[in-house]
């Protein structure tokens, strides 16, 4: 099921002891477009600190209550890795805190998730939170972890990319206004465009695939789709769940203009 991702922000999280925080940012990589990473924003008993959650840990969401349980007691929350959210997370951040928990690490292998295609395949059989946990770096190699500082230039944050502007080659179309996940193995699949700058009240979808390039500089994602195909396509009711006949209808509109799926 297809969910958009931006529902989720301010979801209570609640750990398998109790209410943890509130959901706050999520980061991606821009590789694969794949969320990697919730950002937890912790309430007053961690001092409002501001902790990552791998999809790997969750257990359920109650899209009704707005709430996204977990595997993780509290205790292992307070004595997992302290990573600096607000900085670019480096890759050997990633394997300590993936080391914590006992988690493979997602890169490498052929699958979404390193050897699976799906998170919650990659739960351990007993969740740990040990401090002395053993470095769970598999076959990465002596290039991959020698710089600590060096941050992931694929691991981007949702709320840096939210309202980037959208580019077609005839120009500025609209901008970014949400993004749908699968929430199964949390795989974005469609950028939410708000065009209401051109055309009143009218939101679209663009399928990954259709991305060209994302220029981190001026805040712009280009298309390969013209200003007319993305005006004239099918409406995008965030009121209820995208269907597959509307994705048939989402994608038969762009390839009958001859803008086929490359990817």
């Amino acid at each position: 099921m297809l969910k958009n991702i931006s529902d989720l922000k301010n979801y209570a999280i609640s750990a398998s002891d109790g209410e943890i925080g509130h959901l706050k940012d999520f980061y991606f990589d821009d590789k694969s477009w794949v969320v990697r990473y919730l950002v937890v924003e912790t309430g007053s008993w961690l001092f409002s600190r501001k902790v990552l959650i791998s999809p790997i840990a969750i257990n359920h969401i109650n899209w009704d209550d707005k709430l996204l349980s977990i595997h993780q007691s509290k205790e292992q929350i307070k004595n997992s890795p302290d990573i600096d959210t607000d900085k670019p997370v480096s890759r050997q951040h990633e394997i300590i805190y993936n080391g914590y928990y006992n988690y493979p690490l997602y890169w490498g292998g052929g699958g979404l998730w390193g050897v699976e295609d799906y998170p919650t395949s990659l739960l351990p059989n007993q969740v740990t939170g040990n401090a002395n946990f053993p470095r769970n770096v598999g076959s990465l190699t002596a290039d991959e972890i020698k710089d600590t500082e060096k941050f992931d230039p694929h691991l981007r944050s949702f709320d840096e990319i939210s309202r980037y502007k959208i580019q077609t080659p005839e120009g500025e179309i609209g901008h970014v206004k949400g993004f749908l996940v699968n929430e199964a193995n949390w795989l974005v699949r469609y950028l939410v465009v708000d065009t209401n700058n051109w055309w009143p009240s009218h939101g679209v979808l663009v399928e990954i695939g259709r991305i060209a390039e994302v220029r981190w500089a001026d805040k712009t994602i280009v298309v390969n789709l013209s200003r007319e195909s993305i005006k004239d396509a099918p409406s995008y009711d965030s009121s209820r769940e995208l269907t597959y006949e509307d994705e048939l209808a989402l994608q038969r509109h762009y390839d009958q203009l001859g803008y086929g799926l490359t990817v």
